[in-house]
């Protein structure tokens, strides 16, 4: 069966949906099909984010996700309250863990410059607002307008908005480029011949571009977040989202506390290098070559130690046991034991782009154009959160700026 498009999407993450529904507004009359590999939604990062909608104040005000972040939250934020979709504002505090103290100021200016809305408290209102949280310093940064939403209900509004709107959303559909200048594609049911292609497969993306020639100098290093959840019995209280100041040198956050729309506490992620672009557990998702490539990046990166990848991995690597991962937690708050934590069953991977030659993981959202098509290299945190506001930004800078309207 051959189809003809005008436009193709490859991923049906927060993404690629967001792209196609920029997409259908500007263009109407496109007919736009969209391939998933998966047999539904939300079965890789953009079902197993933690919801939070971040501000944007840990990214340096020259990136594009300080760009995007902000107005990308409320955008989002917005959607979910006009749709229905569960939201709630609970606010997040971000505290010192070491007595260097100029990284929380570093992000107090970030936060004023990145349209973000912060405050510098001291330890009397910490305690008001979080009263089993502590300071190192005594002080600490709070977002009251931070927020959080259940990602895969959004998802699933999204598609089914666009498939009103004769958008065609196709699962099973594992794309293989035949013809990147003739723009043809072949799936298991046939051929697709398209006008124009975006790229949003999320740890695949670096493979489908390298068969446009592009991003040649760029591969996935996945990266692994594992969750505890918080007891009930605990008896801890917790108001709403507890981040550690990160090390800004990586982009991760950190063990942090964050709690959900149904008021469930996770704890974590970890940051541990995952084997396979899909390896949640066990031996799945796991095959000779991924593992052998991943191995070698790691050994690559460790050796090169830019960014502080290797103390990176010596704390991340203690935190597989939960005595070290609730002492990371314990930071925040100090009454955390061992026993109120239980082993969450969501794992989440990060697909995490690297530089090659100059050995560095890619911190801001990377974005590549190729022979009739634009492909989303680095979607990382806060992929979720920017993605309305960072589909225009897609759509402003490479497609309708490359003539096709």
């Amino acid at each position: 069966m051959a189809v003809i498009a005008d436009v193709v999407i490859i991923g049906a993450g927060i993404v690629g949906l967001s792209i196609a529904r920029e997409l259908k507004k500007r263009h109407p009359l496109q007919k736009i099909v969209i391939l998933e590999k998966e047999s539904g939604l939300g079965k890789h990062a953009s079902g197993r984010n933690s919801g939070v909608l971040h501000s944007g104040i840990y990214y340096p005000e020259n990136s594009l996700k300080a760009r995007v972040c902000a107005e990308g939250a409320s955008a989002m934020a917005a959607y979910c309250v006009e749709e229905g979709l569960p939201i709630k504002r609970v606010g997040k505090v971000i505290l010192p863990v070491r007595e260097e103290n100029t990284q929380l100021d570093l992000l107090f200016h970030r936060a004023k410059h990145n349209g973000a809305r912060a405050e510098m408290i001291d330890a009397q209102q910490l305690k008001e607002i979080e009263p089993d949280a502590y300071s190192l310093t005594g002080k600490a940064l709070y977002l009251p307008d931070s927020a959080v939403i259940d990602p895969v209900p959004i998802l699933s509004r999204i598609a089914d908005s666009l498939k009103k709107a004769g958008v065609a959303v196709c699962f099973d559909q594992k794309a293989d480029v035949m013809d990147s200048k003739k723009g043809c594609l072949k799936t298991r049911e046939g051929v697709i011949s398209y006008g124009y292609l975006f790229n949003t497969a999320g740890l695949y993306a670096d493979k489908i571009a390298k068969a446009f020639g592009v991003g040649q100098e760029y591969t996935i290093l996945p990266f692994k977040g594992l969750y505890y959840r918080l007891k009930k019995s605990s008896g801890l209280q917790l108001n709403g989202h507890l981040y550690p100041v990160p090390d800004l040198r990586v982009p991760f956050l950190g063990v942090h506390f964050t709690k959900k729309v149904d008021g469930e506490v996770t704890v974590g992620p970890t940051a541990l290098p995952a084997f396979g672009r899909e390896h949640y557990q066990g031996l799945k998702g796991l095959n000779f070559f991924d593992t052998s490539s991943i191995l070698f990046q790691i050994f690559q990166q460790y050796l090169a130690n830019k960014q502080g990848f290797r103390e990176l991995m010596h704390q991340e690597g203690t935190r597989f046991l939960k005595k070290y991962f609730t002492q990371a937690a314990r930071q925040l708050i100090p009454k955390l034991r061992s026993e109120h934590l239980v082993r969450s069953q969501k794992v989440g991977i990060r697909a995490q782009l690297v530089h090659i030659k100059k050995k560095e993981l890619v911190t801001d959202f990377l974005i590549q154009r190729g022979e009739r098509s634009t492909h989303i290299l680095n979607a990382i945190s806060p992929a979720f959160t920017s993605a309305f506001s960072f589909s225009r930004f897609v759509l402003d800078n490479y497609y309708e700026s490359g003539g096709l309207r």
